[in-house]
């Protein structure tokens, strides 16, 4: 079990670096001022709106920048925070990224909702966002897997150190 945390972990080690550069300097331009960006960004915004046909990027209806602020405020920053747990092996990894990929679980179920009802996403946009989907869920199974298994260990030593003084 452990290569299959170890290579869970490298592989959302990489989208958590994806995230924490992408969300302020893409994403964000969903819901901020196109004035606080410089403008190769603002042109590569719009390029990948027109060659993908992200309609969502281009016209910017309500609940998609609810769910860009939901990801600036939310998601962002425990991005940040599991690039930290990752690298430095902290035990809170599991939960925060069990928080994470709930959340992106849930941004990711409107938005592929939005998509496929409408019936204005090519398959190309479809393919653009169903990793996000399955990210999502290994992130909830990366959390899941650690605190199940954490569960199943015998008592640590402290516990067994306690145990022996009292008979």
């Amino acid at each position: 079990m452990g290569v299959v945390t170890k290579l869970a972990d490298a592989f959302l080690f990489v989208f958590f670096l994806l995230t924490a550069v992408l969300a302020p300097l893409f994403d964000a331009q969903s819901c901020l001022p196109e004035t606080f960006f410089p403008k190769s960004l603002v042109d590569l915004k719009d390029w990948y709106s027109v060659e993908y046909g992200d309609y969502m990027v281009a016209e910017k209806p309500g609940f998609y920048v609810g769910v860009i602020w939901l990801e600036l405020l939310f998601q962002w920053p425990l991005s940040l925070l599991n690039l930290y747990a990752v690298v430095a092996g902290a035990a809170w990894f599991p939960t925060t990224c069990l928080i994470y990929g709930a959340s992106v679980l849930g941004s990711m179920a409107a938005i592929i909702g939005e998509l496929v009802t409408s019936g204005r996403a090519s398959e190309t946009l479809l393919m653009v966002y169903y990793p996000f989907l399955g990210l999502a869920v290994l992130a909830i199974l990366r959390g899941l897997l650690s605190r199940s298994s954490a569960r199943s260990t015998p008592t640590s030593a402290k516990g067994l150190a306690s145990r022996k003084k009292r008979a």
